[in-house]
């Protein structure tokens, strides 16, 4: 297989991994409900930074390493949870919030992009990917391991980009429509915390079966 084929196929795959439904959608999705398009983006540039941090790791070995110490693999899984679940119970709380007034306050643009880098990197599905499915990628036959990195990082970035951008979009152009519906408005952040909540319940139910 030429190395043009190799990343066609990465992407492919890549592109059907993120437009699935999870963590990282989820959180950029409230964000922009909740926030408008301001927030949107800044949760997604937060999602793309994780990627290419999962990138590095993966390059790096760092990804095979933390299989490899199952105690700090755990750990990582843990926080994580706990995190998502933390995020899930500010949605919920945030959704109180629609009732009272439409000038909802919203997270600062640095907080949200912290929050999104965050939720990228204790996602599960990602060291899952960077184990089984990223080293398939790397060939020694096309050339040095950091180039074929930067290659495969900037197709899963690009990816992350169209994917997020577009749902960050649409949800930001419902947002006002929402403020102004705070009942729909209500029941989406509901909704959205709960994903979380239930993400956070599903991660620590893997962490029951390492």
């Amino acid at each position: 297989m030429s190395q043009a084929a190799n990343l066609w196929l990465y992407f492919v795959v890549v592109f059907g991994i993120i437009a699935l439904p999870g963590m990282d959608m989820a959180y950029v999705m409230g964000s922009s409900l909740l926030g408008g398009r301001r927030s949107g983006l800044a949760a997604v540039a937060g999602i793309m930074a994780g990627g290419v941090c999962h990138i590095t790791m993966g390059a790096l070995g760092v990804a095979a390493i933390l299989k490899l110490w199952p105690a700090l693999y755990v750990a990582m899984l843990i926080g994580g949870a706990l995190y998502v679940g933390f995020m899930g119970v500010g949605f919920l709380r945030s959704a109180e919030m629609l009732l009272p007034a439409a000038d909802v306050p919203v997270l600062a643009p640095h907080v949200t992009f912290r929050r999104a880098l965050v939720t990228s990197l204790v996602n599960p599905k990602a060291y899952l990917f960077m184990l089984a499915v990223f080293p398939q990628f790397v060939k020694p036959a096309y050339g040095p391991v950091w180039m074929q990195a930067g290659l495969l990082g900037v197709i899963t970035t690009g990816t992350q980009f169209g994917v997020y951008g577009a749902l960050a979009a649409t949800s930001a152009s419902a947002s006002g429509w929402f403020r102004a519906n705070r009942q729909a408005g209500l029941w989406t952040a509901r909704v959205l915390g709960a994903v979380l909540l239930v993400v956070a319940a599903l991660t620590l139910a893997q962490v029951r079966q390492l």
